[in-house]
């Protein structure tokens, strides 16, 4: 991918200060380059990534209308190569299996460790 295209970054959360704070950990050198959509359920993730098809997406696991797991298999019917990134405050290991057998790129724990959020990201754009 690298920073010479415009990416487009995917964030839903049905919180907004969970999305401007992810927003915030992103660097600045791949923000300047990038559009950034946000979202707050995941009947919007899926729309949303239909009409734009971002490079990555950060879904979060628990939110209202449609959950992270029927968003992430949605998405994943869309394109099976979209690379999202689950944000869950539930650290149980099926919890976890259950997002990489739906095919998640990977998963992050809330509250999210910033270095954790920038090595995720990176391994995933370059």
């Amino acid at each position: 991918m690298g920073l010479s295209n415009k990416m487009i970054f995917l964030i839903v959360d049905d919180s907004k200060i969970s999305r401007k704070w992810l927003i915030e950990m992103i660097p600045k050198k791949i923000v300047e380059n990038a559009e950034i959509i946000e979202g707050c359920n995941g009947e919007e993730a899926i729309a949303l990534y239909d009409q734009h098809r971002p490079d990555v997406v950060f879904l979060d696991i628990t939110m209202p209308v449609v959950d992270g797991f029927e968003a992430l298999e949605r998405i994943r019917v869309i394109n099976p190569d979209a690379l999202v990134v689950m944000i869950s405050a539930d650290r149980q290991k099926t919890t976890k299996e259950k997002v990489l057998a739906l095919g998640a790129s990977a998963i992050i724990s809330k509250p999210v460790d910033e270095q954790e959020f920038r090595t995720t990201l990176l391994k995933l754009v370059f």
